[in-house]
């Protein structure tokens, strides 16, 4: 999972982008990347790190120009090579920077079609390049000196045509302008807006309305599937559906953990969601133990707190604040290596004894992947003093990889693939283990925009709605997101023969 943002304004866009990059670190904090446009000249800094760590007053500085794209990145592969930090560059035709948030399914496909048919060079592992590639070449194929508008929604609608998978892209066309377009299924988010300003209308995209709205920018609307969006110099809009097949099914996993309660996606209400999430909770929970004994209701923080709050209310339950996050350790889903995210759960969160001491404790999570987390936090509820910990998940059980953007671990490392409840229970050390059920999920998302029939729930259900998913491509998967595999290229980059290169002795 990524963040992008684009803006196109009358002055300098630097901090701008900088901002909403800070509001989207949520979304990757792997690295982080800004290029601006000044008279037809790309400046550029990326580099691993957080976003205040990368951008330093010597950077902004020279990131002059009234147009400007970011890129906060995770990694879908379990590679942190600064040389896959976004935005990538084409200088033909016309010179091209794009960042993507999302994973190409085809991306084998392509690299081919591009190394024998468009004779063009991938430099590195990322399906982002691939991507920039394929809609460099279709812009070329036209010929033209000075494209127009219609010329580069004709290159958008040869991606659409060329590539499958989930996508959100900006993209800046040096001396003509920025577009953004989204995959035709929808399935990652992205938002656009404007702002009236002295010298003319303003406009920006993000992945979150949350980024527009901090920048002072009100929403228009989310890019439709298949749609692009395109921002001249002159700071004229122009928009044009790209796909003739399109389908609103936006990925259901940024309302279940990615996306700030703030946001809103696809006119649905993330914190809504979240409230309506703990409010099927917790009638299930009256469903199946009428009589329960939960004494208190604790949140692991930050992503179930909403859920939780409105379960406990539900139930009729105390809702407590027992666990202390360090707000300077990353989130634990997105760290690459086992080893790694057992480490860092127990710098991430302390519990407050009081509230645990004595009691029947539920503690409610936004979903269980792996398990590492949660069997953690049981027993650090227990080393606490509770009495009996039940443990509730605001999602139903993930047993399946995602394909479209999100580094899930493939299904052998999932702790719900090929168990039974009772068998997760067990493996966390619960004494009680409750799950959403999937229809109550949709419906917590339905209710906020009815217009949406379906949503893409593959990490649940494993239907996965491009339909061009084999199990091939997931054994593939298999092999390239295992933490074996992340382990074995730690500190590395893949080359095109197989081999790795060290990178910790770059010292630039």
């Amino acid at each position: 999972m990524c963040g992008i943002v684009g803006i196109v304004a009358n002055n300098n866009v630097n901090q701008e982008l900088y901002d909403a990059l800070t509001v989207l670190q949520h979304r990757g904090q792997d690295a982080a990347g800004i290029v601006t446009s000044e008279n037809g000249v790309f400046n550029q800094r990326k580099a691993n790190g957080l976003v205040r760590d990368v951008f330093r007053t010597r950077h902004m500085r020279v990131l002059t120009g009234n147009t400007g794209i970011g890129h906060v990145r995770y990694p879908t592969a379990g590679s942190s090579s600064p040389a896959l930090a976004q935005p990538f560059y084409v200088n033909s035709p016309y010179g091209i920077t794009l960042a993507h948030n999302g994973n190409l399914t085809n991306v084998n496909q392509l690299k081919e079609e591009l190394f024998r048919e468009d004779l063009r060079h991938v430099n590195t592992t990322s399906d982002s390049e691939v991507l920039l590639n394929v809609f460099a070449n279709e812009l070329q194929r036209l010929g033209k000196l000075r494209p127009t508008a219609d010329d580069i929604f004709s290159a958008v609608e040869a991606v659409h045509r060329r590539c499958r998978g989930g996508y959100a892209v900006v993209a800046m066309i040096s001396g003509y302008g920025l577009v953004s377009f989204r995959d035709p299924y929808g399935v990652r988010p992205v938002v656009f807006g404007e702002r009236e300003a002295a010298g003319g209308t303003e406009y920006m995209v993000a992945s979150e309305s949350v980024a527009l709205d901090v920048a002072g920018f009100k929403v228009t609307r989310d890019i439709a599937p298949g749609e692009a969006v395109y921002v001249d110099q002159e700071g004229t809009l122009h928009t044009k559906q790209c796909s003739e097949i399109s389908e609103n099914v936006p990925c259901i996993f940024e309302h279940v953990y990615f996306a700030r309660p703030d946001s809103i996606m696809d006119g649905i209400s993330v914190y809504k969601t979240r409230k309506r999430m703990g409010q099927h909770l917790a009638e299930k929970i009256l469903r199946e133990r009428p009589d329960h004994d939960i004494d208190v209701v604790i949140p692991i923080p930050d992503t179930s707190r909403v859920s939780a709050q409105q379960l406990a209310y539900t139930l009729g339950a105390k809702f407590r604040e027992g666990l202390m996050k360090n707000r300077y350790i990353g989130r634990t889903f997105i760290m690459p290596g086992q080893q790694m995210r057992e480490k860092s759960v127990r710098q991430k969160l302390n519990a407050i004894g009081l509230e645990f001491a004595g009691k029947n404790v539920l503690l409610v999570d936004d979903s269980i992947v792996r398990g590492t987390t949660c069997h953690q936090i049981i027993d650090m509820a227990r080393e606490a003093g509770a009495n009996k910990v039940y443990f509730a998940s605001a999602a139903p059980a993930v047993k399946y990889p995602n394909v479209y953007g999100i580094d899930m671990p493939v299904a052998s490392e999932l702790i719900a693939h090929g168990r039974t409840d009772d068998e997760v229970c067990e493996k966390i050390g619960a004494d009680w283990l409750i799950y959403q059920d999937l229809e109550d999920l949709v419906l917590s998302c339905h209710d906020g925009n009815t217009d949406i029939e379906r949503f893409e729930c593959s990490v649940f259900n494993g239907e996965y709605v491009t339909g061009d998913v084999s199990q091939e491509y997931l054994d593939g998967l298999e092999s390239a997101r295992s933490d074996d595999t992340k382990t074995k290229s730690e500190g590395s980059i893949d080359t095109a023969d197989g081999s790795f290169v060290d990178l910790y002795n770059d010292v630039s």
